[in-house]
């Protein structure tokens, strides 16, 4: 008689779970505490940037020419009275259209001179190529106290004294030297073989320029375009010296119209500082979305 062993109902044990696998941080990756203190920082530079410009707005909403003295007060008056009278009973208006006429003219007149500068310099091997960029550079060298009192006596022999051509004509020679470095620099990225290729097509020099090279610049023109406008904006010793109709004076040399031997109006010129951002936003933000690459593709030569 056979017999059949009844079969193990025992479970053998379970293997230890593997543990986790560790996971492996990337070349270059911030680790918690990197990201922190990053974040941090990027949160403080933030704040150190808005801080004045919040405080300044605040500012404006007091009504009284001595409330920046007590600033807790304008909590409990706030008031839109300084933009009504600057609107209504100040230049601004003119003011305005002084600072556009000027900065506009400027940014056209300064960016094609440094854009056919910069192109010239980057593709072009004439005598004194090399030299001409340093020369603009050593411009700007020149404190503008010793050169108001020649260039007024020019200006004068010109008869340009009161005229916005004279402000655009000194701010291009502030603002071109900057711009030609930095459109030499941009253009340099810009494959040579483009310019051949339009010579090849039958385009001159200047054709190639126009309708091939400076559509491939479009960021650094915007970052030139950008710098041109702002130099214009807030330029003060030239526009004070050389603007003698208070019908043609820009924001900059308005304002100081707030401030006088025995009074400051400071209630008012923090809202006209206000708006006077207003339209550098509105170019700001027409620009924006090329400045960030036009500042870091001239730095490197591809």
């Amino acid at each position: 008689m056979t017999t059949t062993a009844a079969p193990d109902t025992t479970e053998a044990p379970a293997a230890p779970a593997a543990p986790p696998a560790r996971r492996t941080r990337r070349r270059g990756e911030r680790g918690p505490l990197g990201a922190a203190l990053l974040h941090g920082g990027l949160v403080a530079a933030s704040l150190v940037a808005v801080a004045p410009v919040a405080w300044l707005c605040y500012l404006s909403l007091g009504p009284g020419k001595e409330d920046y003295l007590h600033p807790g007060e304008i909590l409990g008056k706030l008031s839109f009275s300084n933009y009504g009278f600057v609107l209504a009973h100040t230049g601004f208006f003119d003011w305005f259209e002084s600072t556009m006429i000027v900065a506009l003219g400027t940014t056209l007149i300064g960016v094609f001179v440094a854009a056919t500068t910069g192109y010239a310099v980057s593709r072009m091997r004439f005598p004194g190529y090399k030299p001409l960029m340093w020369v603009l550079l050593l411009t700007q060298a020149f404190p503008i106290a010793i050169l108001i009192v020649p260039m007024y006596e020019i200006f004068s022999d010109l008869g340009l004294i009161d005229t916005y051509w004279a402000l655009i004509v000194i701010n291009c020679t502030t603002a071109v030297p900057y711009s030609a470095w930095l459109l030499k620099g941009y253009f340099d990225t810009i494959p040579f073989e483009i310019d051949e290729a339009g010579r090849v097509d039958g385009l001159s020099p200047f054709g190639a320029f126009f309708r091939l090279i400076l559509p491939l610049a479009r960021p650094g023109l915007a970052v030139a375009a950008f710098y041109n406008f702002i130099t214009a904006v807030g330029e003060v010793a030239f526009a004070t010296t050389f603007l003698l109709d208070d019908s043609k004076y820009t924001f900059a040399v308005g304002l100081q119209t707030f401030v006088s031997e025995h009074d400051a109006q400071w209630n008012y010129m923090a809202a006209t500082a206000v708006l006077i951002a207003i339209p550098v936003s509105v170019f700001f933000y027409l620009v924006q979305r090329n400045l960030v690459t036009g500042l870091t593709a001239g730095g490197t030569k591809g």
